[in-house]
């Protein structure tokens, strides 16, 4: 059975020294960054440089800039030139996700949920042939919507996502960023919290996130010790 993918680790793609680094940070996909993590004056050279890491094969995101921006044509241009990576559409709409996987036709797809619109169009984007997974953009949404991302403010948005993606038939979705990355505590409260929800995994911008976030989604001893204990009931009821 293949992994489920949990930790997702954000690289600047105008900082390809960086990449080897994450790639060996222990989180189970690199996501090099061509948005919100690049200047506009850097744009092409992250580009570029995302294409030239990528060209071996290397299994990797990329988050490619938004379909409102300049770069979002060129940014699908160079995803056609690299298969193996995965796109990861930030400010998902109807529109845009369809223009993407119209582009890139059977690549997997992860859309960011992170504008009122798209929220508001969770049910037609979960059914977007090529979508694999919905992710929460979290910061964004709230830097729009006005809703602070404290206590359970956000749980609605949170729980609605999460229910979308199972209608759909989709890879349990991605909870968004945490900003402080200096607590490893906090970090693991934020992680089993996402998990509670029903997301599948979690967005990290910092390597220091990246075990805390692995770590929660692992089934405790406790957990661990209830399946055992129904494995060796099932062998020994002969099939009672």
């Amino acid at each position: 059975m293949e992994r489920l993918t949990r930790s997702f680790l954000f690289v600047p793609g105008d900082r390809p020294d960086r990449f080897d680094k994450a790639a060996a940070a222990g989180a189970h996909q690199v996501v090099i960054d061509l948005e919100d993590a690049v200047s506009m004056a850097t744009k092409e050279q992250a580009r570029d440089a995302a294409a030239m890491w990528l060209a071996p094969g290397r299994v990797a995101a990329v988050r490619i800039n938004g379909a409102d921006t300049p770069w979002f044509n060129g940014d699908l241009s160079m995803m056609q030139s690299a298969p193996s990576a995965v796109v990861m559409l930030p400010k998902a709409d109807a529109d845009s996700l369809a223009a993407t996987a119209q582009a890139l036709p059977g690549r997997p797809i992860i859309a960011l949920i992170e504008t009122v619109k798209g929220y508001m169009e969770l049910r037609q984007l979960a059914a977007t042939p090529g979508l694999t997974r919905l992710a929460f953009g979290s910061v964004d949404f709230g830097t729009e919507t006005g809703i602070l991302d404290e206590g359970d403010a956000m749980t609605a948005i949170r729980t609605q996502i999460v229910l979308e993606s199972c209608y759909a038939g989709l890879l349990p979705p991605i909870d968004g960023v945490s900003v402080g990355f200096s607590d490893d505590e906090q970090m693991r409260r934020d992680a089993l919290r996402s998990r509670q929800l029903g997301f599948g995994g979690k967005l990290c911008i910092h390597p220091r996130q990246v075990a805390a976030v692995n770590g929660a989604f692992l089934p405790t001893p406790e957990q661990l010790a209830w399946a055992e204990r129904v494995m060796a009931a099932i062998a020994a009821s002969n099939g009672g």
